[in-house]
Order: C-alpha cells, then structure tokens, then sequence
C-alpha cells in the first residue's frame, strides 16, 4: 500500500521539485501553501509522512508541528529549513519531529529520509499489530496456566515490566520466551514505543553485527546504502535478543558496550551513535556452563540477568495442559470456523501423559492441525499425531498422578479426566442423545448437561 506525503511549503518551486522527487520512488503526494490549511488536509486526508517548512506565513512551522502532535495516531513530520539554521530544526525534534533537512538539499538525501521515515513507521505499525496479537494470544491462552511455577512467573513479569532493568528469559524451545518479552515490555513505560526482536540463532555472524548495529553506504561489499541497526530502530524501546548464547565473543563485547554506555557506531561509521533502550534478553542455553567453557562473556551475563525470569516446560507443569487446550480449541475453531469444543477422555489421559518436548508451541500445533482435520465436535486419539498415539496406551487416571502436584490439583485432574472419560463414553455409546445418556449415566438429563458444560463437551 502506498503512503501519502504531505508538502507544506509556500514556496511554490519547493514544493514542486520535493514533489517531483518523491513522486518518482513511487509515492502519492499531496502539496499545499497554507500551514493553516494544512491542519484541514493533515485531518482529512491523514497522510503518513509531512515534509513542513518552518518558515511558514500566518502560522510557522513550529506551531503546525505542535498542533500536530496533539492528534490522534499523528503523521510523521520532517522539517524543512534553510541552511545554517540546523539548531532551530534541531528543537523541533526536540519536540516531536522525526528528522529534518536543509536547503539547499540533495535529492538523494530526501529520499533517503523519506524512505527511513516511512521504514520507522511501517515497523511502528507492525509493533502495534503485535501488541495487538499479544493481547489475541493472551485469550488463546499461550502463556496462561494456574501451576505454581507459572503463577511465579506471572508475578515476576508483573514486578519487572514497570522497571528498566534487563531481564534474562531462561527456558526450553517452544516454552513462550519471546511471548514473556513481550508481555514485560506491554507493562514498561516504553509501550507505546518499538519492540524490536531479533533470533541471534538465526544470523551467521558476519551478519549479526550489521544486523545489530547497522552499517554505512560502502561499508562491505554489497552495502549499496545506509542501513539503520537493530539497536538504533529500538531507540526509546525495548531490543529482545533471542537465543542469546549463540552469539559470537566479539559481538558480544559491542552489545556489552550498548549496555555500559548506551552508544555504539554504524559499522564502516566514525559517528557515535547514542540511543535509550532496554535490552530483554532470552536463551535455552545453560549460560554458567557456557561461561565456564569460554563461550560466554561473565561480565555481559551479569549485565544481562538483573531480574531472571525461569519458564518451565511444559511437562513440568501438566495442571495446565487442559486450560490451554481448551483455549487452543476456542481460538482456532474461531479461526477457521470450525465447531470444535473438546476432547475425548482418552486423549486427555494420552496429553497428560506425554512430555511434550516441544513445549506449549507443539500442544499449539497438533491442536491446530486436529481442528483444521476434524469432523467432529469432539477430537478423539485419532485426530492426532503417531507419535502421540503411540507414546501412551490407556492408563487409568487415578494410577497416572504426577507427584510433583499438590495434593489437591493431583485430585482434580484425575477426577476430572474419569469424568470426561466416563461423560464421553456413554454419550458416544448413544450418538449423542443427551436423554438416553442420562438414562444410562443415572443422572436427570438437566444435571448431564450442566456436566456437559462443565467439561465443555459440547
């Protein structure tokens, strides 16, 4: 999708050769004379990007920015200003714009700020649909549970998100570290700016640091322009570096400086850089013992881990498997308008049971795939993977007690599980006729179905 850019200037040469430019890498401009019109026109048509002379009749630049600003979801603004006067534009991102640029200027130069800017803004956006995924998930309930250990670090997320100190995420693959990230920075005062995240893991080194820190125009073969690091992206926001102890030692001695002087340089770059972020980090890595190899610098470990933040895997904490099942089938029945409900009895005995080395996101996905596959409200053994199947034979609940339970949850998942086992049965003995399984359960047919609800079985 095309942005549009708005030029303000009461120049009308300025505002045509701006035009021009810009509209020759594609974008949709729109132009206008007035700073008081201008406000109409930034309300109407709500560009994305606003070029504004400061020097403006009637109401000058400054004003216009200031007005601006005091919008809702309000335009990004680059002030345009004569040469020599660099300080005034200079306050002006002091209050709110995003960059400015001298006249007389280079075209190249305009297009480049024109493409950062609308690059900072797309990611902006993008950080807006996490935050809003990360509420989406939160329903689904991807890092939702009532065992103790969640409970702790529900509690720990709580403490440390209104902070600034740098957390340290420890946990298996697939035990919802990035998620946990992003719940800390959802709670921080830098909500409102950029989450940026990056899988060390993911990078070879001899991309990492240009990854990280960005690079100049020149600065290695195939650096054709000016790149804009990770770090300088999270600038007033949050950095998650995942998989962290895979990172190389040199790269690790730069983060460790962004950390003690909140500064680095691009590479093939002289200026130093200054930016305010907080540093999240996470790894399934055990990093004392990588310490201890020489792998892992101690020094940036203790800079890491101010707060540590332990997520458990998932079979250590099997209390939770039926509240994320139940709200793994609630999500993706709605996303792909199926009428799933739940599961047979038997398959709540076989998930207990497994160890689930993929953590929650493999439970995510075997539940997605059986509600994509079935055919009916309830999921049974076979809407599932062989390795699944074949990892549990049937196992009478009150002899399949995990003893690291409480007393009292050991006794609600076992008498949970026979109910749904014994429920299910006798409905699918009698196709579903809630009458008839009553009938066969002892029960008045009212008190089946208020069990049926309980268990969400239909």
């Amino acid at each position: 999708m095309k942005r549009l850019i708005l030029i303000v200037d009461d120049e009308k040469g300025a505002r045509f050769g701006m035009k021009m430019a810009l509209e020759k890498d594609g974008h949709n401009v729109i132009e206008t004379s007035d700073s008081i019109d201008a406000l109409e026109v930034i309300k109407a048509k709500k560009p994305a990007l606003i070029f504004l002379d400061i020097n403006m009749p009637r109401v000058n630049g400054i004003e216009v920015l200031e007005k601006v600003n005091r919008l809702n979801n309000p335009p990004m603004v680059v002030i345009v200003t004569a040469y020599g006067s660099e300080r005034v534009a200079v306050d002006a991102m002091k209050k709110g714009a995003y960059d400015y640029i001298a006249k007389p200027y280079e075209i190249d130069e305009l297009r480049l700020i024109a493409k950062n800017a609308l690059e900072k803004l797309a990611l902006e956006e993008e950080n807006a649909r996490l935050r809003s995924e990360i509420n989406r998930l939160e329903s689904m309930g991807e890092i939702l549970g009532e065992s103790p250990s969640m409970k702790s670090v529900f509690n720990k997320i709580e403490k440390v998100g209104p902070s600034d100190v740098t957390v340290l995420i420890q946990g298996e693959s697939g035990s919802g570290k990035e998620l946990v990230a992003k719940e800390i920075h959802k709670r921080s005062s830098r909500k409102n700016n950029p989450m940026i995240i990056m899988n060390c893991a993911a990078l070879p080194e001899t991309l990492i640091e240009s990854e990280l820190f960005g690079h100049e125009k020149g600065a290695f073969t195939g650096a054709t322009e000016r790149r804009l690091g990770k770090f300088e992206l999270a600038d007033k926001g949050t950095i998650f570096l995942d998989e962290i102890g895979d990172m190389s030692p040199n790269t690790q001695s730069k983060v460790l400086r962004v950390l003690q002087e909140q500064s680095f340089e691009r590479l093939g770059g002289t200026d130093t850089l200054h930016v305010d972020v907080r540093l999240i980090s996470a790894t399934h890595k055990d990093l004392l013992k990588e310490i201890k190899e020489g792998k892992f610098r101690e020094d940036l470990y203790y800079r890491l881990k101010v707060v540590e933040v332990s997520l458990p895997p998932l079979r250590n904490r099997k209390e939770d498997i039926l509240i994320l099942v139940d709200k793994f089938i609630q999500f993706f029945s709605e996303k792909h308008k199926k009428n799933v409900k739940s599961i047979s009895g038997e398959v709540v005995k076989i998930f207990t049971n497994y160890n689930w080395p993929g953590n929650v996101r493999e439970l995510q996905n075997v539940i997605e795939s059986a509600v994509v596959m079935a055919n009916s409200e309830i999921l049974g053994i076979i809407d599932f993977p062989e390795e699944i199947r074949s990892s549990n034979t049937y196992i009478n609940p009150f002899f399949n007690i995990d003893y690291n339970l409480s007393f009292r949850n050991a006794k609600r998942m076992a008498v949970e599980a026979f109910e749904r086992d014994f429920v299910s049965k006798k409905l699918e003995e009698n196709d579903g006729n809630i009458s008839k399984a009553a009938e066969a359960l002892g029960m008045h047919r009212q008190s089946l179905q208020q069990k049926i609800r309980e268990l969400n079985l239909k």
